[in-house]
């Protein structure tokens, strides 16, 4: 079947769906990449493929052994407790910086972020994490700082991955989704408020419940 493509060249369509597929979980860890079938599925040579595969490659997507083969990277606890680690820092400087620096502008996407937000639950969709991910990144753009907020950027594509396995071991309750909710809602009000220290609090106890420290202990088990 071919898809219709978007106004990208083809490197650029090719990455961008393999991309998601991987981060939507429809192409699942460890599964072989069948360059000649998906190339024919994307109505595309074999040329951008392995182009955007040597991408995904470097980002840690995928993993191409001496043969040219392909599969999608396994997820592991050692990586999402690297994640965790990292985020446990950068999240909650990230948002004590955007609490002392937002402008008007910010405020305005933080805002409109958080009115899009839906709890997350095992019938997740990509759409779904791409908004989650929209309100996060609304606070780190308000922080202002580059560097952080690419290294942030960084982070997301992998944790995502394991957003989901933490969602698929121990589905949230509705106590859980409730809990959630409260803390984008603080979060964002800190922010707002210009309320630094309140900010910094909140979203390192936002991250401490993330399921993405849920994930480490189901890869674990």
């Amino acid at each position: 079947m071919t898809h219709p493509r978007p106004a990208l060249t083809k490197n650029a369509y090719v990455y961008e769906e393999l991309r998601r597929r991987i981060l939507a979980g429809e192409l699942i860890q460890g599964q072989s990449i069948s360059q000649e079938q998906l190339a024919a599925e994307l109505g595309v040579s074999t040329t951008p493929l392995r182009e955007a595969l040597r991408r995904l490659d470097a980002e840690g997507l995928v993993t191409i052994d001496a043969h040219r083969d392909a599969r999608v990277s396994r997820l592991n606890a050692e990586e999402a407790r690297s994640l965790f680690e990292v985020r446990e820092r950068l999240d909650p400087l990230a948002t004590k910086l955007a609490a002392t620096r937002r402008t008007d502008a910010d405020i305005a996407a933080i805002e409109s972020a958080l009115k899009d937000l839906e709890p997350l639950s095992t019938s997740t969709g990509f759409d779904s994490l791409l908004v989650h991910r929209a309100f996060h990144r609304s606070v780190y753009t308000a922080s202002h700082n580059p560097l952080l907020m690419t290294l942030l950027e960084g982070l997301w594509d992998k944790a995502d991955r394991y957003r989901l396995i933490g969602l698929q071991s121990k589905p949230d309750s509705p106590q859980d989704q409730e809990r959630v909710r409260r803390e984008h809602i603080e979060i964002a009000q800190a922010v707002i408020s210009g309320d630094a220290r309140t900010a910094e609090r909140t979203m390192k106890k936002h991250v401490l419940g993330s399921l993405g420290r849920r994930a480490i202990a189901a890869l674990e088990a």
